[in-house]
């Protein structure tokens, strides 16, 4: 089946193959042109507006449609994963669900890489051709017309699947493979930390109160410490020699899950210039979202805090390290960390160091920290529990040693980055220096104030799923009331809105109740 429309003619296998040797050289560049074009696209408000549309509404129902298929169709596909790895219906779950099928393909690949390179190998040595014994299944990846009868695979695999791909990667089973089980991203027996809580939780449908914040003399707003200071005070031209860190196994590492360790953490941060940090979250189990875990590093050691354990300590005891402005914070991406942190302790935090913007102003290939990790210190990231629950408790050795990982070279990262930055040329006349950029960045994002998510007339509007549905007035109106429903419930619950009612289910309610 071909998938760009479900009642396109399938193409032939050759057909299909040519088509993807023809993107092989210029790949790069189609996927620059689509993501130039993508930013002409209106979002948000804009958006529904030009949804009203049909010169709008046509080309993008349709490439939605044609995205679904190929999704529906990736997670359909048994005889690749073994079971149906159903595309979610929740929105809020597509990210976790994309993750994970990039990680199974890759890991896949890496081990049909491996088989296929030792193969190759042992004909060199022996002189003997053992690929082609070897049964299609076996695991190695094989390529389209170097081996006996795989066109007939090829033509056989191509009709009963979406992929156009003119590789097969043979599937094998998770124990030859070697490989653990995942963590999933939601464990449905874990208990919910919320209700060991000493402070219940505000979801009331109030903005929420920086009640740690002071106020302006007229009390229309709070006062963010850094406003005090500007980005150019943060500003360190001062070059080091980078020293790459030790390997995490030889670096003196305490896991704080007790008050005591949390004292002796602050007083440690109070005495070195700069220390990474970072958050691992969960957003399914409750209304707001968990800060489950921080990560912390300094030149010489790593912490990993237990914030479900330690919650209501955690603001006392850390929140003057976190605003002290002599200090330098390092984070990779803190877009979400700054306010988890101010929602979840009330911290909010002066002099940071964004290497994810650092990459952005440097122009990498990636922008993400595990390609940071790789490009910088050549060291290759573990991101298979990048999605995992991170409720769970005991927190096993491995996702203890991933959460190390995210800030154990970030330090280093960052020294690097920033005689980068200083080397760096100036975009034009009008521009900042590459470093104040980065810094001038990291500043915005600091000074975000964290919003709590409110109820409104018109919230239903933007259920990802309702602008295609074509719903009339009566069902405009069923969709209304169950949002409303939905979000009463999750707020007393403590409940994501995604957990108490998918949006696919209230939609489907929506169309059930009118038929």
């Amino acid at each position: 089946m071909e998938v760009g429309s479900s009642q396109s003619q399938p193409q032939s296998t050759k057909q299909k193959a040519d088509a993807l040797q023809s993107l092989s050289g210029p790949f790069s560049s189609s996927i620059a042109k689509l993501s130039g074009s993508s930013r002409g696209i209106p979002s948000n408000k804009d958006f529904h507006f030009y949804y009203n549309f049909n010169e709008f509404n046509a080309p993008i129902t349709e490439i939605a449609d044609t995205s679904q298929l190929m999704l529906d169709t990736i997670g359909y596909s048994s005889h690749l994963w073994g079971k149906e790895m159903a595309f979610p219906d929740e929105f809020d779950d597509v990210y976790d669900w994309l993750v994970n099928v990039n990680d199974e393909l890759f890991e896949r690949f890496d081990v049909s890489a491996d088989e296929f390179e030792k193969l190759r190998k042992q004909e060199e040595e022996t002189g003997s051709k053992l690929m082609s014994s070897v049964d299609s299944e076996s695991g190695f990846q094989l390529v389209y017309g170097k081996k006996k009868g795989l066109n007939q695979l090829m033509e056989k695999d191509l009709s009963s699947s979406s992929s156009s791909s003119a590789v097969k990667v043979a599937s094998r089973d998770r124990k030859t493979m070697g490989t653990k089980q995942k963590i999933p991203f939601h464990i449905p027996t874990i208990p919910r930390p919320q209700d060991m809580f000493k402070i219940v939780v505000n979801n009331s449908n109030q903005p929420f109160d920086h009640v740690w914040l002071q106020r302006s003399e007229d009390g229309s707003r709070v006062i963010h410490p850094q406003e005090k200071f500007s980005a150019l005070d943060f500003v360190d031209k001062n070059v080091v020699e980078p020293v790459k860190p030790p390997p995490t196994e030889s670096t003196s590492f305490k896991l704080v899950e007790e008050v005591k360790d949390l004292k002796e953490l602050a007083a440690k941060l109070r005495g070195v210039n700069e220390f990474a940090v970072d958050l691992e979250h969960n957003h399914y189990r409750s209304f707001q979202g968990l800060t489950c875990l921080m990560q912390v590093s300094t030149r010489t050691e790593d912490f990993v805090v237990d914030t479900l354990k330690l919650r209501i300590h955690i603001g006392p005891h850390l929140r003057e390290v976190f605003k002290d402005p002599m200090k330098k914070k390092v984070m990779h991406g803190a877009d979400h960390d700054i306010m988890w942190l101010q929602r979840d302790f009330g911290i909010y935090v002066c002099n940071m160091f964004d290497t994810g913007q650092a990459s952005r102003v440097l122009k990498l290939e990636r922008n993400s920290l595990e390609y940071l990790l790789s490009h910088f210190c050549g060291v290759t990231a573990n991101k298979e529990y990048q999605n995992a629950d991170w409720r769970l408790r005991p927190l096993p050795d491995e996702m203890l040693r991933y959460a190390r990982e995210d800030t154990h070279y970030l330090l280093h990262i960052y020294d690097l980055m920033r005689i980068r930055l200083l080397s760096a040329s100036t975009e034009s006349e009008d521009s900042d220096e590459p470093l104040v950029e980065v810094y001038k960045r990291s500043y915005d994002l600091c000074m975000r104030l964290y919003e709590k998510e409110l109820l409104t007339d018109s919230s239903y509007l933007y259920i990802y799923g309702l602008q295609g549905a074509g719903f009339n007035a009566q069902q405009l109106a069923i969709v209304a009331a169950l949002c409303e429903w939905r979000d009463v419930v999750a707020r007393a619950e403590d409940e994501s809105t995604g957990y108490v009612l998918p949006n696919k289910t209230l939609l489907d309610i929506g169309i059930w109740k009118t038929t």
